[in-house]
């Protein structure tokens, strides 16, 4: 960490250049002796980067910005703002992965306090300082191995642990939780004996229902998605509990919240009706398939399915609280005369549970990008496939 990044000309100067582009600013010559081209070049990415995930952070005076994998990988405000509603008042966490610390700062706000560990000793200065920036006095930063630091704590002396282990190993992928580091599942019997509640923050592309047999009492999964796309998985794991996970949708977008939950029970007994497409056609949001509400969502809004493997929903009566996008249907085509019945030529593509990929369909059609119309290519549920036009509620 490069403290002269601080000194006021130099942040005066970022302020004055952080529109523009940082590759263009990296290349100039520095006006400052003590704080490098690409370091000013730094600071501007991040807080690029930081406007639309961390507005909180990039208008606030003097934060300092980590490398850019940093920023990447750490949690939005929406989605730390989840988090802070699991904390309890006065509790105590530690951040095992603590990063650039968005999910501590948030949590410290409800808790006592809260023990960020980092092993990147300069990540770690940089949390520090942004702490003390952000007015958060109960953050507590350690240069450390935060399992080993959970380890060496007195047992229950803890209220909550959470965990985000990388899912990048050695500048390779890996998808198993056990090949995670760190190894939430040999680690989860020491954090219990250390805490009562335990939060996994793990990858959208996690199967859920793997997951649940591998990590014990879990009570809740959070499947959150921002703007229709699928950002989280928590796993609130709670030491005394012992019954059937709930799984709680949650939909943010435009300042909004929507939630849906239910059991993957529930998901298995709920019986679904099959129309063909009414007034009113739905496409659910992307945490909604995510966690595999196909049936409960259609149950809890009185819908029915268009087909039972095409995951659109249809009714007479608008439901606007919906959690995904509504169109009112304006004409349904079968595929074999789609093209005789209509001059259209442009709109939005998608499809559902049908043959052909998107390109195929608008280089076939000859459809291009655009406009206000919606056209949803599926299959009914006498199995024939179908074209359905529609406008946006």
């Amino acid at each position: 960490m490069n403290n002269h990044i601080l000194d006021k000309e130099v942040q005066a100067y970022i302020k004055a250049n952080r529109e523009q582009s940082p590759s263009s600013i990296a290349l100039k010559k520095s006006p400052f002796s003590s704080v490098s081209s690409p370091e000013i070049a730094a600071q501007i990415d991040g807080w690029q980067r930081a406007v639309k995930k961390l507005p909180t952070w990039a208008f606030s005076s003097e934060i300092y910005y980590p490398d850019k994998i940093n920023l990447e990988q750490c949690s939005s405000e929406h989605t730390a703002l989840i988090k802070q509603t699991l904390i309890k008042k006065g509790s105590k966490v530690v951040d095992v992965t603590g990063g650039f610390g968005v999910d501590s700062c948030y949590m410290a706000q409800e808790a006592d306090i809260v023990v960020h560990c980092e092993l990147n000793e300069k990540l770690s200065e940089i949390v520090k300082h942004n702490a003390v920036v952000l007015g958060v006095p109960n953050l507590v930063c350690i240069a450390t191995n935060g399992v080993d630091f959970v380890q060496a704590q007195e047992d229950q002396s803890l209220d909550y642990i959470l965990i985000d282990p990388s899912r990048r190993i050695n500048h390779a992928k890996v998808f198993l939780l056990e090949d995670c580091e760190p190894n939430i599942i040999a680690a989860q019997d020491m954090f219990f004996r250390k805490s009562r509640y335990v939060i996994c923050k793990l990858s959208p592309l996690l199967d859920i229902s793997t997951a649940l047999q591998k990590l014990k009492h879990v009570k809740l999964v959070y499947v959150i998605s921002v703007d229709n796309d699928c950002k989280e998985l928590l796993f609130i794991q709670d030491s005394t509990y012992t019954g059937e996970a709930k799984i709680v949708a949650i939909r943010l977008f435009t300042d909004q919240i929507q939630t849906l939950t239910f059991t993957l029970e529930e998901e298995k007994q709920a019986l679904i009706r099959t129309s063909q497409p009414l007034t009113y056609l739905y496409d659910p949001d992307v945490s909604v398939t995510k966690a595999g509400a196909f049936k409960t969502v259609a149950k809890q809004f009185n819908l029915f399915k268009i087909h039972t493997h095409s995951h659109l929903y249809t009714s007479d009566s608008l439901e606007l609280d919906f959690p995904g996008r509504a169109f009112l249907v304006k004409e349904v085509f079968e595929l074999s005369t789609f093209k005789r019945r209509t001059s259209l030529d442009k709109a939005n593509v998608a499809t559902k549970n049908f043959p052909m990929k998107v390109e195929e369909i608008k280089k076939k059609f000859k459809i291009k990008d655009g406009g206000n119309e919606y056209l949803f290519f599926t299959t009914d549920y006498l199995g024939n496939p179908i074209v359905i036009h529609g406008n946006k509620v």
